[in-house]
């Protein structure tokens, strides 16, 4: 487990220190993001549109979250390292164990969830066994289906209220890290002032704690630029160049800009 890491994400928080990260899914695109500084890694379910050409998460499976950690993770012993729970592999309390242990044992120093107070129990449980958790709430990908499409979320007052509620429950279960994905900035604000801890935007505006995006996305490989990203490979920049200049802008919290922010 890399203490350091959490410790540090910690830290930067309380300085008012921007938190850069980035998704990963290779050793080779790993060992270029920590030689750039960056904060934190994402081993996504992602990889199954950015890597795989499938439509969405859903068809990920642990097989392929286990062997895509364990290429991040190899050689990066002290880099904060989040792999993320695939589709239904945290269904239950045993079967969250379980593979929790699994993503673990391969490397990672966290894993990460999708879902509201329904998962309490579920963090509970992994934060006793020592397992450190990200929760991830507002737009869920797992869940695209039953939201009826890429959509903001938290824009009614019903369910700010809801994600409100959800994001202070779940750091109350043990959730060291919460990702918000596409909900309104100013939403995101207020619930980041409310938790101690570090609370990183997708599509979230710039109070957050940090920022994340899909690496192919900020290096423009993705064949759709998503709304809330932005393509650093401009300018001349190689791949180095666009990578620092994500994590400057997000430092300097020059990004995300107006037109990446829901309201």
């Amino acid at each position: 487990m890399n203490t350091k890491g959490i410790n540090r994400l910690r830290s930067l928080k309380k300085q008012g220190e921007k938190i850069a990260s980035l998704t990963a899914y290779d050793a080779s695109f790993a060992r270029l993001l920590d030689n750039a500084g960056i904060d934190m890694l994402l081993v996504g379910d992602s990889l199954g549109m950015v890597i795989q050409g499938q439509s969405s998460t859903i068809p990920v499976t642990m097989e392929a979250m286990k062997y895509h950690t364990q290429a991040v993770c190899r050689n990066l012993s002290d880099k904060l390292i989040i792999s993320d729970m695939p589709f239904m592999s945290y269904h239950t309390t045993e079967l969250a164990l379980n593979n929790a242990a699994q993503l673990m044992q391969q490397g990672a120093s966290m894993v990460k969830l999708e879902g509201g107070q329904h998962l309490t129990e579920i963090i509970q449980r992994l934060s006793i066994q020592g397992i450190p958790v990200c929760a991830h709430l507002g737009l869920l990908p797992q869940s695209v289906y039953k939201l009826g499409g890429y959509t903001v979320q938290g824009r009614s007052t019903e369910e700010a209220l809801r994600i409100k509620n959800d994001a202070l429950t779940l750091q109350q279960a043990g959730a060291d890290i919460l990702i918000l994905e596409c909900i309104p900035a100013q939403l995101a604000k207020e619930i980041t002032q409310s938790l101690d801890i570090p609370v990183i935007g997708i599509g979230a505006g710039t109070e957050c704690d940090g920022q994340i995006l899909v690496l192919y996305d900020i290096l423009n490989l993705s064949p759709h630029q998503p709304r809330f990203s932005q393509n650093f490979m401009t300018n001349g920049r190689d791949i180095t160049g666009a990578i620092e200049a994500y994590i400057s802008a997000v430092k300097s919290a020059t990004f995300p800009a107006a037109e990446h922010i829901f309201s």
